[in-house]
């Protein structure tokens, strides 16, 4: 249940619209619906703003019907991560009709989205094979409700391509910055932005990178501040991540603006 149905149902019970023992029978799944095998978290967007996401990897067919089914009945919208083509064309012909599937991101959104507020969230990869990971950062954050500004391949192997972004890049309110080999591409955003940067070590990379534990360690100890690092390939991860701050940002500068003095 989102929090615009949990409002319309307390709505109708004082109206007296619908009995107590109906409204009582409807909230009798917070904070969870029980499929059995799955307990899918229904209050979690009242708790933090967006309903729970479904990682797709390791479910069948099956799970992920019921479970795209159940969350879209009870928020109008869903995001599955990690999935692919065929299961998502599955879901597209039956739980999920009308949704969208991001092919390289492997992501499927569907319902309506929040629309875009607030200063967007930078997506950098650091080359052309750490898109998917990108992608799936970007679709995620936009499906939260942000502007999205992409620049892709700005690694820096050529770093004239980054400094070429720059002036976009500083009007961000969070930047997540998606690189693998030596996976300095953060620190060296970190240095040159004041926005805060979320970092994504990923797995692309010869032996020595160890599937994205180098690039992980290079981003650990970079040595400008104000970064957080994510685990390896977690681009949803780090879009939840950049939301939050961005959110957080948005709300201070909403408390702030009401109780600002209006000038005479």
């Amino acid at each position: 249940m989102s929090p615009r149905e949990l409002q319309r149902l307390l709505e109708a019970v004082a109206a007296g619209e619908v009995t107590p023992e109906a409204a009582a029978a409807r909230l009798a799944e917070l904070p969870f619906a029980d499929l059995g095998f799955a307990k899918l978290d229904l209050h979690r967007e009242l708790r933090l703003g967006l309903p729970e996401a479904v990682y797709a990897e390791g479910k069948t067919s099956d799970d992920l019907a019921r479970i795209v089914e159940r969350l879209l009945a009870a928020h109008g919208r869903v995001l599955v991560t990690r999935l692919a083509p065929g299961p998502a064309a599955e879901l597209q012909a039956g739980a999920a009709p009308g949704a969208v599937y991001h092919q390289r991101a492997r992501v499927l959104t569907c319902g309506d989205l929040a629309a875009p507020a607030g200063p967007p969230i930078a997506v950098l990869a650091a080359g052309t094979s750490d898109l998917p990971v990108a992608e799936e950062a970007a679709v995620c954050a936009e499906w939260c409700g942000h502007p999205v500004d992409r620049a892709f391949d700005v690694g820096v192997a050529g770093l004239h391509r980054l400094l070429g972004r720059l002036p976009e890049l500083r009007g961000a309110g969070v930047v997540i910055a998606v690189a693998g080999m030596d996976g300095a591409l953060p620190t060296v955003v970190a240095s040159l932005v004041p926005a805060p940067v979320v970092a994504v070590p990923t797995s692309v990379g010869y032996g020595a990178s160890f599937g994205g534990l180098a690039p992980l360690l290079t981003m650990l100890n970079g040595c400008a501040p104000g970064v957080g690092v994510v685990n390896i390939d977690n681009g949803y991860g780090a879009a939840i991540l950049a939301s939050r701050i961005a959110g957080l940002a948005r709300r201070l500068d909403t408390a702030a603006a009401a109780v600002r003095p209006v000038a005479p």
